[in-house]
């Protein structure tokens, strides 16, 4: 059976492994998920490099694929577990593009770490529309110990949006757990704004770096 580890330190990570035990049967999934250090995966690249390096070091070579369900980790440092781990296969969670053709403004929501590399920078102007970037460190903390309710996620967005929120917007969640409050933020946003996080597009990857049918969870020929 095809072993992958998901590597995160929080719920995001449990969440993105639920969906791919569901999704892809065929592959053993095994949970590495850091909540002692979920903190440093947040906090900067380099603490986040350094706690990823300790946790899976005793995957590395043993394992068929390593899922980075981190966004800050993808961004920064994927690059740097390809080269130094030739023998073992890395994917990581991107930043998610929007994909329609209509020019709506994107919202997206995220951490400050991830706000200040060089890759997002790049994303944005990527993205070729008017963006708005909101920081919510505060928030994945919160979703880990089940204390953020509705009421804080509407209060909070009603802050840094108010009257500029309407239904021509799309929204990007740029930090896997936000992933974990996607059903209250389309309350919150409504059912026609198209919410976009990383997991679909990184079950893609998986399914292409492994030879699977996606979504059946059959090994091709």
């Amino acid at each position: 059976m095809l072993k992958v580890v998901v590597f995160d330190g929080g719920y995001g990570g449990e969440c993105f492994a639920d969906k791919l035990g569901e999704e892809l049967p065929v592959v053993d999934v095994i949970r590495v998920i850091d909540w002692r250090n979920a903190d440093k995966l947040l906090m900067s690249s380099r603490s986040a490099r350094r706690v990823a390096v300790n946790a899976l070091r005793p995957y590395i070579g043993k394992v068929d694929l390593i899922v980075l369900a981190n966004h800050l980790l993808t961004v920064t440092s994927l690059k740097f577990f390809r080269r130094k781990y030739k023998n073992q296969r890395f994917v990581g969670f991107d930043l998610k593009m929007p994909d329609t053709f209509i020019k709506r403004e994107v919202i997206v929501l995220t951490t400050k770490a991830v706000s200040k590399t060089i890759s997002y920078y790049n994303y944005l102007l990527r993205i070729k529309r008017k963006t708005k970037t909101i920081i919510l460190d505060d928030w994945p903390d919160k979703i880990d110990d089940g204390e953020l309710t509705e009421l804080e996620i509407s209060e909070v967005l009603d802050k840094y949006l108010g009257l500029e929120m309407n239904s021509q917007i799309e929204v990007v969640l740029a930090c896997a757990q936000f992933s974990d409050i996607r059903a209250e933020l389309s309350d919150y946003f409504g059912k026609n704004v198209k919410i976009y996080d990383s997991f679909d597009e990184t079950l893609r990857k998986i399914c292409k770096l492994l030879n699977i049918r996606g979504g059946i969870g059959k090994k091709t020929k």
